[in-house]
């Protein structure tokens, strides 16, 4: 097909194209695989690097492989082949994505998202709550010097504590980005998390309203925070009770997430016998932690 009849992208890289990348692409000399086109638009889906790379080589026409649905069905297609091969999607344009995509697709499940956009589906869920708090009211406002500030950063907070449980490799200005605040802000939720603390100060936790709705808590992830907190603490490190404790909390640590496979996992025939085996382990956490309340309270 000829380059000159072809859009550029509705890319989901907010920073466009990386020209580089195009230059090394052009100077393999090596023949790419077709691009992914958009027949109804002629807007390209997937490889504005390899069409900057046949540009760059002075090529006019370059092999495309069409697609037919709908512009929105495009745009996920676009997220989900950045995904899979070639120059991977920062977290920043995953995120975005997922935020995009929430709005065209609101029914589809946390895990079809995060398939689509390579993200965790917790993430997903988190970029879901904070959609939902953003929706009922402004949490901007404009400022003298022409620049928009958010009013509340709780549902930005909240949002980076999952990043960063689910992201432990990805630096601060990458989460800062994807969640939208400043790195230093970004740090704070890290020093809170690793203290077992809400990602949110109580000062920044407003009560809901009936034209704003809360934001809830990841409590996976304050829990997950919680016991890493706890895994650090010399004092259950270095003995063997300790070590003991920290392996059954590990162990038992649930993730509600996976409550829907888990219990579609469970045949049949084991039904009673897991039914029994879980309430007699949550009611044996539960005397755990009423006689470790009692300790508390006589020694404080």
């Amino acid at each position: 097909m000829a380059i000159g009849s072809l859009l550029p992208a509705d890319s989901p890289r907010l920073d466009g194209e990386v020209g580089e990348h195009a230059h090394v692409l052009a100077e393999t000399g090596a023949t790419l695989p077709p691009i992914i086109v958009h027949r109804p638009t002629m807007r390209v889906i997937d490889g504005m690097h390899r069409l900057q790379a046949a540009r760059l080589r002075g090529e006019r026409r370059i092999r495309v492989r069409f697609y037919d649905g709908d512009e929105e069905n495009a745009f996920i297609l676009a997220v989900h082949a950045n995904i899979a091969h070639g120059m991977p999607l920062s977290l920043a344009d995953r995120t975005a994505a997922a935020e995009r995509i929430l709005v065209s697709r609101p029914q589809w499940s946390d895990r079809m998202i995060a398939a689509a956009t390579g993200l965790a589906p917790r993430t997903v869920g988190a970029v879901r709550r904070r959609s939902s708090a953003q929706a009922g009211w402004s949490n901007t406002r404009l400022g003298r010097d022409g620049r928009v500030r958010p009013v509340s950063s709780a549902a930005g907070r909240r949002l980076a504590g999952t990043l960063l449980a689910d992201n432990p490799s990805a630096s601060l200005r990458e989460i800062a980005k994807a969640a939208g605040l400043a790195p230093s802000t970004v740090r704070d939720v890290r020093r809170r998390l690793h203290s077992g603390l809400d990602p949110v100060p109580g000062s920044q936790r407003e009560p809901p309203s009936a034209d704003q709705p809360p934001t809830p808590p990841d409590q996976g992830a304050d829990l997950r925070a919680a016991l890493r907190t706890l895994q650090r603490d010399p004092a259950l490190r270095f003995t063997e009770s300790g070590r003991r404790l920290l392996r059954w909390l590990d162990t038992h640590l649930i993730d509600t997430d996976d409550w829907p496979r888990l219990i579609e996992g469970v045949p049949a025939h084991c039904t009673g016998m897991v039914i029994a085996l879980a309430r007699t382990n949550a009611a044996a956490w539960q005397n755990f932690a009423e006689r470790l309340d009692g300790r508390r309270r006589t020694t404080a």
